[in-house]
């Protein structure tokens, strides 16, 4: 463990100067390598795990990580099986001088198959990011979730429970619909909300989603206020307007809880047309690509004293491509992301975002379970295995805020179809009237 840990150190520099030379440096130091699968990682050899976390986690790492940690090393570049007919369909698709996409439907194969994309050309960034966009989700996760908030200095720890789905592609017009309600606590409870992805906005970036917020308080529906977002929608249960909870927790049950608040679901979703992309490059990293404990609602698990450690867990080597963006009309205080995207399954690994004077804002570190390694999982479309990854977890530092984060938990969610009684129900407008 000690000459990986002096490799580790030997690619500081190369860290400092992107992913990119981070990468190029690891593939010129044979002797770099990451500890063997099975192994176990304490807080005294972190270090070794340097060359393999992204600059911005490093950052974060006592947020990240803590001392009694137990980090399992799995598999190095596992090849992870892709439905046969999902595979088939990849490609066809075209992009615009906008960065738009045509000749494309959600759900039906990659936009552009990734061994084809040029990592020279100018697009190709923004092929990877149209790729992550559109990978392979199944029918879309749908399950519980535990939202925690975990304030800086000031307050207490504050814990909402709910439901949430996402379906793709979410109807005849949709490219996906999404939405939730929360049952607890009582301030925000039926607090609840759907959202509609027009497919119109794969070629034109800022048509706004179709997106409705219930109101238990007012008994009433209305509008979301912040009607453009770029990823999934998620009111603002933090609202000062309503009924104080215990603790000093604020119900998000006024009209301010129709604007979009960053949390719950960010970096499992994006607009790639609404930014100008760059790859950035690649490199293998370290990450909890498929899970091995579970959390809420199946039973309780340990975060570290952060309350945003997933580090007691499986983390295998993947192959990441490197994406970085720019809005192109920056809104609110975000003005750029960074996606670390896994380059076989596309699934986000890693999320960062940055002020327009490039001050890093927030890092997130999202997880994800196999389907495939979970026992009893329902099939997929034709009876077939579902192959998918779910998107179990997701710890954020917000860098910007005063050094807070939040977690959210969803192990029982699941990305099979629905019952057409099932999907009926979400989609339908008497979701958002249930709490009446």
């Amino acid at each position: 463990m000690g000459k990986r840990c002096a490799a580790g150190l030997g690619l500081a520099a190369a860290l400092a100067l992107g992913p990119g030379a981070a990468a190029a440096a690891a593939a010129e130091t044979p002797e770099a390598r990451p500890p063997p699968e099975g192994a176990l990682v304490g807080w005294k050899e972190l270090l070794g795990l340097r060359a393999w976390l992204p600059p911005e986690v490093w950052r974060h790492r006592d947020r990240f990580f803590h001392t009694a940690m137990q980090l399992q090393i799995g598999p190095q570049q596992r090849d992870y099986p892709v439905p046969r007919a999902f595979r088939e369909a990849s490609g066809g698709a075209r992009l615009d001088t906008d960065g738009n996409l045509h000749g494309h439907t959600p759900g039906s194969g990659l936009p552009f198959p990734p061994e084809a994309i040029d990592p020279a050309a100018p697009d190709a960034g923004l092929r990877w990011a149209w790729n992550a966009a559109r990978r392979h989700r199944g029918a879309g996760p749908r399950g519980s979730f535990l939202l925690v908030d975990l304030p800086d200095r000031v307050g207490g720890v504050q814990n909402y429970l709910g439901e949430w789905f996402q379906l793709v592609p979410g109807g005849d017009d949709a490219s996906f619909t999404a939405g939730g309600r929360f049952l607890e606590p009582a301030p925000v409870r039926h607090l609840a909300w759907q959202q509609r992805r027009p497919r119109a906005a794969a070629a034109q970036w800022s048509l706004p989603d179709e997106t409705f917020v219930y109101l238990p308080s007012a008994r009433k529906v209305r509008r979301a206020a912040g009607v453009w977002v770029d990823g999934f929608f998620t009111p603002n249960y933090r609202s000062p307007v309503g009924p104080s909870a215990p603790g000093g927790a604020v119900g998000g049950t006024g009209l301010a809880a129709t604007d979009p608040l960053r949390r719950g679901w960010l970096g499992l979703a994006l607009r790639p047309n609404a930014y100008i992309w760059r790859l950035a490059g690649e490199r293998e990293v370290l990450a909890p690509i498929n899970v091995a404990r579970p959390g809420y609602p199946l039973s309780p698990r340990g975060w570290g004293k952060s309350g945003l450690s997933p580090a007691d867990d499986r983390w295998e080597l993947r192959r990441a491509v490197v994406i970085e963006g720019v809005l192109r009309e920056p809104r609110a205080r975000v003005s750029a992301v960074t996606l670390y995207v896994d380059a076989q399954t596309l699934q986000p690994l890693y999320y960062a975002s940055r002020s327009a004077g490039g001050r890093l804002l927030e890092t997130g570190i999202l997880l994800h379970r196999f389907s495939g390694d979970v026992e009893g999982y329902p099939p997929g479309v034709g009876g077939t295995a579902a192959a998918v990854f779910d998107p179990v977890a997701a710890v954020f530092v917000e860098t910007g805020d005063g050094g807070s984060g939040w977690r959210r938990e969803s192990y029982d969610v699941i990305s099979t179809p629905p019952s057409d009684a099932e999907r009926r129900r979400l989609t339908g407008p008497e979701y958002l009237g249930r709490g009446r």
